[in-house]
């Protein structure tokens, strides 16, 4: 009677179901399931049949570019449609959108075929990001405009004025210098326009003394990205033509 007591062990909860898991993840609950399994299913897992993500996926991709450009219209109302296209464009590529897919655990949940998933489908970049587009061109048909708007916000309220999942231009423009001209590039700030909630930064990039290229974007640190990058195509250029 003096004996411990035995400890009687917690239940486990049954794992999420991988659908209402996702719905709360995007904010958003489907009246219309068999959309989602369709945004799900990749072509490879759904032979003979048109049941899988492709139409949904040329949906989704021109509802995110509208959302993603009155988004940004919103935000920096003074900005120039060079500049807006630009950070839209940082942003809805096949890059961004599947690692976007990945923070909301899509791979996990995609229909792929045997061949497709020995073939390490669910890691694909391309297949990652129209699966995304999917899901958004899913929300669309079963619930319009407006919570495909919200979902997009939601998800991507933090990419909005930064350099998010852009390749790193900086970097491989230094590695490149240091190669082409045994020096490291030299950025110069030299411009500041606009409100203190929409500035506009302007950077310009020497390396060895020439001037390679001028950057603009809504960040000092995004404009020297830009910079880089317009450096970096016209080393390429020159190379080219050298050859």
């Amino acid at each position: 009677m003096f004996g411990r007591t035995r400890a009687i062990p917690r239940p486990t909860e049954p794992p999420e179901n991988p659908r209402i898991k996702l719905e709360r993840v995007v904010g958003y609950t489907f009246e219309r399931a068999e959309l989602l399994e369709t945004a799900l299913t990749h072509p490879s897992a759904a032979v003979g049949s048109d049941a899988h993500y492709e139409r949904l996926e040329f949906l989704g991709d021109a509802v995110l570019d509208l959302a993603i450009a009155d988004l940004l219209m919103r935000k920096f109302p003074t900005a120039k449609e060079g500049l807006l296209s630009k950070q839209r464009a940082s942003i809805v590529n096949a890059r961004t959108l599947a690692l976007k897919a990945q923070s909301i655990d899509l791979n996990e949940m995609l229909k792929l075929g045997k061949g497709e998933e020995k073939s390490g489908g669910r890691e694909k970049t391309s297949i990652l990001a129209a699966a995304f587009e999917a899901i958004v061109g899913a929300i669309y048909t079963d619930g319009g405009l407006a919570p495909a708007q919200q979902t997009i916000e939601r998800l991507f309220a933090d990419d909005i004025g930064g350099p998010a999942a852009e390749r790193d231009y900086k970097t491989e423009l230094q590695e490149t210098a240091y190669r082409s001209f045994r020096t490291q590039p030299v950025y110069e700030l030299i411009a500041t326009e606009g409100p203190d909630h929409a500035k506009r930064f302007t950077t310009r990039i020497r390396i060895a003394g020439r001037d390679l290229g001028v950057g603009e974007g809504f960040s000092k640190k995004q404009s020297e990205q830009a910079a880089a990058r317009l450096a970096l195509d016209r080393i390429m250029q020159e190379r080219g033509e050298s050859k």
